[in-house]
């Protein structure tokens, strides 16, 4: 396409193939003059376009004019992404701001590339808005620059050229020269002195391609920068299509053949909580499984065994995705059964692993560089099934695994073009172990008590689960919610994602006496999170009624759901978290009808005696594997209740001669705390049990009623 054509027509969607032109000429009118609001209006639109950049990856800015508040004169302030963030949700209180006079005389006291971190702590001094965010390492690369407006990305077309062997001549032919090159250095202040000699040495270039990094593009308007990298982005992509297969076969051609779809989720879903358990053996991990097309076309290739140990090329990929990646030496169609003989087999291939970090770190490390962190893999490849990463959240791990699906595309890009080179495993460390990126962790914050940790709730669609499922996910929990009851459920994915967005929790249909259900819930688990660690039995149901009006339908119908339902969902937590060898939570959601005798309740609280005992049985059993069983009893929790909603709450009100609309207070009037109960009550006790406090506490029961005397655990 022709590069410059944006300076002589209109630009539309339809005049890019690779890349997404979103810009809309009225929304850029409500912002004429608010330079800063065009910053911000196009890195939005860089950052819904994952071909030009990743989540968190590159960085925008813009210089204009504002009064100095101290002196009332027209002085250049430069508005930059800061610290963190992504420019795909970039708001203005991401941004930093500061004079451009001061960041460029930070220049009259840089000591040299051997002293370029402490240039950070200057940042603070050139800052013009005292409420912006922290300033980032890349700040001085836009600053050195004298261009109004500026895009910084990590575009895959673009690397694939940066990271190939002669990346430097095919820029050159590739651009007829209106490309500049600057090779590999790591961010920081002399990389910003590096750009700007590199303009100086070739004035009148559009961008500058950094080796193996990314790219700089620019504009006098936030419009100009925008259409200016989406050329060179187009004129990349279309570089890379035009040689996919000329040269060889893309990845050197298959080396095998995938699983059929079903089969290689049923296969993921088996082994992911033996993966999560081997890489949780630091921190507890939460997984992420994808078998998208990219991944596969690379992991059954031929060149998978040379590409994969290299590692990958961009500082932003790296990060993300450790060293290197591990390949699993299993058939696509292994069979799976046998979590012990499976755990003996998978084994030395984690110590092989751990044992190559430690030699990397001990190789690379500097007298002052950072303890060594977290040996195992982020990022696992299972030939003909797919790819599994696993990180401390949901969110983390499913950027691993784009972020990796981003070194592959590089990789197949280099590898059409020239070949395909990593950093040196020595500049991979030092990005690794930066004392920058080091107090960027530190600064993070703690993780909450159930962070790293996978609960399934049944009947958590309302009432108690789903207050129970909020509780947890507030705490850091990933979630699987769970209701026999279709619409409830899609009620409650609704309000889930609107709170707790899409990475805290997965919905999954379970009537918890279908056995086709429940090991879908399970699978739902696995492939979402990597397994399960806190079991909740709450879904249940009741029915009262005297004695001679019980019918053996309602009797079946209790036990089915009650007892049988919680023994099914627990034997089958069980099985996951035994492959994941990390103990766990069973808690299960009884009454306090299990311990209390009352009229018109002998199938009802029969049922809850039975899941009484069947927890302490299940506590006996279960100790030895490290997972807790524990009982929470609550009483009359009435509030977002289906079985408050029909017959059960008119059985009870006919059973105590009180109205229906009665019976919250009634309840509340026979505690000794005359207190009513709500679902949030028993969520807090759930946590209680859960959150770190109570390690060593199985077989025990918790009564949350406001204080029933005849109650009381004895």
């Amino acid at each position: 396409m022709a590069l410059e054509k944006s300076k002589n027509a209109a630009l539309t969607s339809g005049s890019f193939k690779h890349v997404s032109y979103l810009w809309d000429e009225e929304k850029a009118k409500s912002l004429a003059g608010d330079e800063v609001g065009l910053l911000i209006y196009r890195s939005n639109l860089l950052g819904a376009d994952l071909r030009l950049t990743n989540y968190g990856g590159g960085n925008t800015s813009c210089k204009a004019t504002a009064k100095d508040p101290l002196t009332g004169k027209e002085t250049e302030v430069m508005w930059v992404k800061g610290s963190g963030g992504d420019i795909g949700t970039l708001k203005r209180s991401g941004l930093a701001a500061l004079y451009v006079d001061r960041l460029r005389s930070l220049t009259n006291v840089y000591r040299g590339i051997r002293y370029e971190d402490e240039m950070v702590e200057l940042f603070n001094h050139c800052i013009y808005d005292l409420a912006s965010k922290a300033p980032s390492i890349d700040t001085p690369l836009h600053g050195f620059l004298p261009f109004k407006h500026i895009d910084h990305l990590h575009p895959d077309a673009a690397i694939a050229i940066a990271a190939a062997r002669d990346g430097k001549r095919i820029t050159q032919e590739l651009f007829s020269g209106t490309i500049g090159w600057v090779e590999w250095q790591r961010p920081g202040f002399d990389l910003g002195l590096k750009l700007r000699q590199c303009l100086d040495e070739n004035p009148g270039i559009r961008g500058i391609m950094l080796g193996s990094h990314g790219l700089f593009t620019w504009g006098d308007t936030a419009y100009e920068s925008y259409v200016n990298t989406l050329e060179v982005v187009e004129r990349c992509a279309e570089y890379l299509e035009e040689n996919y297969g000329k040269k060889r076969p893309v990845f050197g051609g298959p080396r095998l053949k995938s699983l059929a779809p079903d089969a290689r989720r049923q296969q993921a879903s088996t082994l992911a909580p033996l993966l999560r358990g081997f890489c949780s053996s630091h921190t507890r991990m939460i997984g992420h499984f994808t078998d998208d097309d990219r991944v596969l076309e690379f992991i059954n290739s031929n060149d998978l065994p040379k590409l994969a140990p290299m590692g990958t090329s961009c500082p932003d990929h790296f990060l993300r995705t450790k060293i290197s990646p591990l390949v699993l030496e299993l058939k696509p169609d292994e069979s799976l059964t046998g979590v012990k003989e499976l755990k003996e087999k998978l084994a030395p291939a984690f110590e092989k692993y751990r044992e190559l970090y430690k030699v990397y770190y001990e190789t690379c490390k500097h007298p002052n560089s950072p303890a060594m962190r977290d040996p195992n893999p982020v990022v696992i490849l299972y030939p003909g099934v797919g790819m599994f990463t696993f990180a401390k959240d949901k969110q983390t791990a499913r950027v691993a695994a784009e972020f990796y699906i981003n070194a592959i595309s590089v990789m197949k890009g280099a590898e059409a073009v020239s070949e395909y080179t990593s950093l040196p495993r020595q500049e991979a460390f030092n990005i690794e172990y930066w004392l920058l990126e080091e107090a960027k962790l530190q600064r993070m914050p703690k993780p909450k008590a159930l962070s790293g940790r996978v609960a399934l709730v049944t009947g958590s669609a309302g009432g108690i689960g789903k207050a129970i499922a909020k509780k947890f996910a507030d705490e850091g929990a990933c979630v699987i919610i769970s209701d026999n009851d279709p619409d409830r459920l899609k009620s409650a994915e609704e309000e889930f994602t609107k709170q707790y967005g899409k990475d805290a929790f997965a919905p999954t249909l379970l009537d918890v006496t279908n056995a086709a259900q429940l090991e879908k819930s399970m699978h739902t688990a696995a492939l979402a999170f990597g397994g399960v660690d806190i079991i909740v039995n709450n879904a249940g149901l009741s029915i009262s009624k005297p004695l001679e009006e019980h019918t053996e339908k309602d009797w079946d119908l209790l036990y089915d759901v009650l007892v049988k339902g919680q023994f099914l969902v627990t034997q089958a937590g069980v099985n996951v978290m035994r492959k994941q060898g990390l103990g766990g939570d069973v808690l299960n959601i009884v009454s306090k009808n299990a311990l209390v005798s009352g009229p018109n309740n002998a199938g009802y609280g029969s049922a809850k005696a039975a899941q009484l005992h069947l927890s302490r049985l299940n506590a006996a059993e279960l100790g030895a594997d490290k997972i807790r069983v524990n009982v929470i009893n609550p009483d009359a929790v009435i509030a977002d209740s289906k079985i408050w909603a029909g017959a059960w709450a008119e059985g009870r009100a006919k059973a105590y001669g009180v109205k229906v609309e009665e019976l919250p207070a009634f309840y509340a009037k026979r505690t000794l705390l005359n207190e009513i109960i709500l679902p949030e009550d028993i969520a807090n006790a759930c946590f209680a049990f859960v959150g770190g406090l109570l390690n060593k506490s199985t077989g025990n029961a918790l009564n949350v009623d406001g204080g029933v005397a005849a109650g009381f655990m004895r």
